[in-house]
């Protein structure tokens, strides 16, 4: 089956971001802060590693490393994430360091039914280089 499939040249991961991003949905960082300001009925997602979330996320962001996404986001895995496996009709905003693997993430959870994905766009580098508020406490 996966043999059928053969590119004249490889795929690079910004090929895969670049195609994820022309089917997902971005919004600044601002309009996700007047968003989060507004208390939209929405989940906010960060799709980084661990350390990345402890060095410093948006607040009231969960915790979701790109890796783990599909099995947290699947109500039928017995790990998975209740918050986002119930949101497939919510508002959810993912991002990450600078919008490219949330990109992918959104586009994966878009694939599972998700009807009301976000990433935003320039990622938490952004958010940052933009002033907005941070958080910085350690999880456990």
């Amino acid at each position: 089956m996966y043999d059928t499939f053969k590119p004249a040249q490889p795929l690079g991961l910004m090929d895969f971001v670049r195609a994820a991003k022309s089917c997902v949905k971005e919004i600044p960082p601002q309009v996700l802060l007047d968003k989060l300001n507004a208390r939209e009925d929405l989940l906010l997602i960060d799709v980084r590693e661990h350390g990345e979330y402890e060095a410093g996320h948006i607040k009231g962001a969960h915790l979701v490393p790109r890796g783990i996404l599909e099995a947290a986001a699947d109500p039928a895995y017995p790990k998975h994430l209740p918050e986002l496996a119930a949101a497939r009709e919510r508002q959810v905003v993912v991002y990450c360091a600078t919008s490219g693997r949330s990109a992918m993430a959104a586009a994966v959870l878009q694939m599972m039914g998700f009807t009301n994905v976000l990433n935003m766009d320039g990622g938490y580098t952004r958010w940052v280089s933009d002033g907005l508020p941070q958080e910085h406490e350690a999880t456990y």
